[in-house]
């Protein structure tokens, strides 16, 4: 059985990041007087990093595969020109604009993997090359101007809430039932993995830090469901980040597919020797990275309610540092999806909490810069100390 500081030593960075997060947010709950957890900046909050944890999820493959994409904000502006055009100079139906937005976002993946993959010419280049261009073609798009606004059903995409089924007076009993539903289903498969672990003679957490463990969460999430739900509910771009959270951390974690890339990431020709086609899996990460800013090009045109030449600027940074920040390593082969989900919150909640605060634009990145600094900083010394 493992003691509790070895647990801690051996998942420093999981645990280092969350106990970070649940740090700042105690600290800005108490220096904006109870403005931080209200539920209405709760959902602000949620909708505002909305589009950078769903692309946090594809940069996290790809800085595991060992890579970077610097275009990704570009890729976000020009989907959502693109759409923009679309639905309100063509009154193409805004389904089959998400449909084709969709496409044309793994068709700029497809393009930019390629020049990396088969013609081996380094990421860094050719995402910058794609940083530039994209940002010119959204430009070109809109002709310097913003487009809109959008159709009630496309901006739902962003700012609608799902309803409530029981009508309640007030209070949303429908996020409260997902609430609880989704607890349950959180320590079902953790009771779950501990049993195989057990099955087959692998260590198990102590049964003391399993029951807080899962007492903590349980707590965060009904809290989080009840304070949703004395406002308007969950927002439907909330749902869609439980599904995208859920679906990334399975493959990654129980999917041959999921294996390869961080095989890939931690030695490329090891991997190679073994059978992995690693010229088309890191191919294929760039696809799903494309795909991903497309539906974040979307989320963000449908909460501005219009398509704008400057969107998405500066959002590769956010996205980049929330991976960095929670936990993956600059050298590849290492990080989780839940860190890069903890990452871009923790960057959300400085972002939110120093606007409260009235703290200028200026200093809230000197303070991103530094934290990102620190976050590579205590990879680079855990790794050092552990060889």
């Amino acid at each position: 059985m493992k003691t509790l500081s070895t647990l801690f030593k051996n998942n420093v960075r999981e645990y280092g990041m969350l106990i970070a997060l649940v740090a700042v947010m105690v600290f800005f709950q108490v220096q904006t007087n109870g403005v931080l957890m209200k539920p209405v900046n709760l959902t602000n909050l949620v909708l505002q990093n909305s589009y950078v944890i769903t692309m946090a999820l594809g940069m996290l493959l790809i800085i595991v595969s060992g890579w970077i994409d610097l275009s990704v904000g570009s890729v976000v502006a020009v989907v959502g020109a693109l759409a923009g055009v679309l639905i309100v100079r063509y009154d193409v139906n805004w389904v089959v604009v998400v449909a084709i937005s969709l496409l044309v976002g793994a068709a700029i993946g497809a393009f930019q993997g390629y020049w990396v993959a088969y013609l081996k010419i380094p990421s860094f280049i050719v995402t910058l090359a794609g940083f530039l261009m994209f940002r010119g073609l959204t430009i070109a798009l809109l002709r310097g101007e913003s487009v809109g606004p959008f159709p009630r059903g496309f901006q739902n995409i962003s700012s609608g809430f799902i309803p409530d089924f029981f009508n309640g007076d007030g209070f949303h009993i429908t996020t409260m039932l997902i609430g609880v539903i989704l607890s349950v289903l959180l320590i079902w498969l953790d009771m779950r993995t501990r049993k195989n672990q057990q099955k087959y003679g692998f260590e198990v957490t102590p049964f003391y830090f399993f029951v807080a463990k899962n007492t903590g969460l349980t707590a965060a999430v009904m809290i989080f469901s009840y304070l949703m739900a004395s406002y308007k509910g969950l927002p439907n771009v909330l749902i869609l980040l439980f599904v995208l959270i859920a679906a990334y951390a399975f493959m990654t974690s129980q999917t041959v597919i999921g294996r390869r890339i961080y095989a890939m990431g931690g030695n490329v020709k090891a991997a190679m020797l073994s059978g992995v086609n690693t010229t088309r899996l890191l191919f294929y990460t760039f696809v799903n990275m494309g795909v991903l800013a497309a539906l974040a090009g979307l989320i963000v045109a449908a909460r501005l309610n219009s398509s704008t030449p400057n969107a998405g600027d500066g959002m590769e940074l956010d996205v980049i540092a929330a991976c960095f920040i929670g936990g993956a390593s600059p050298t590849g082969g290492v990080g989780k999806v839940i860190g890069a989900v903890v990452g871009a919150f923790l960057i959300g909640v400085l972002n939110n909490g120093m606007s409260i605060m009235g703290v200028g634009i200026d200093w809230q990145k000197v303070v991103k810069g530094i934290v990102l600094l620190l976050a590579v900083l205590f990879d680079v010394y855990n790794k050092n100390k552990s060889n």
